[in-house]
């Protein structure tokens, strides 16, 4: 398990108000399983899981419980990243941590259409 980062809780709270941890983790599973779908994004993107969990362009609704789609523009590398996070909440195992399930880089055109279709929760007002 390695630490990625820590999340800001009011800006996760647009998912769920019964965050309990802050602290967002990758598992050795979900490594591989990025390996093996994505081929060459965890290799290229690791070094911006952490901007990307802290500070989120927009996050939208998932038809998961509990779980973030966050949507992140790497602007000096011209790259799009789409991570899903799983929040770890009151109901679940306090030894739990909020876990990266999955990440990608995606294209203008899928950034575009997740935003079309899909509930915006959360979306940064300008950046700097």
């Amino acid at each position: 398990m390695y630490f990625i980062g820590k999340i800001n809780r009011e800006i996760y709270r647009c998912v769920t108000e019964s965050i309990v941890s802050e602290e967002v983790v990758i598992t050795e599973n979900q490594i591989l399983h990025i390996k093996e779908r994505h081929p060459g994004d965890y290799e290229r993107l690791a070094k911006y899981l952490q901007e990307a969990v802290e500070k989120p362009d927009y996050i939208v609704e998932t038809n998961k419980a509990d779980t973030a789609l966050v949507l992140k523009e790497i602007i000096c590398d011209e790259t799009i990243i789409k991570m899903v996070i799983r929040l770890v909440t009151k109901h679940d195992n306090p030894t739990y941590k909020n876990s990266i399930i999955t990440f990608m880089k995606i294209d203008e055109k899928e950034w575009s259409r997740l935003l079309r279709n899909k509930k915006i929760l959360y979306y940064i007002l300008c950046q700097i």
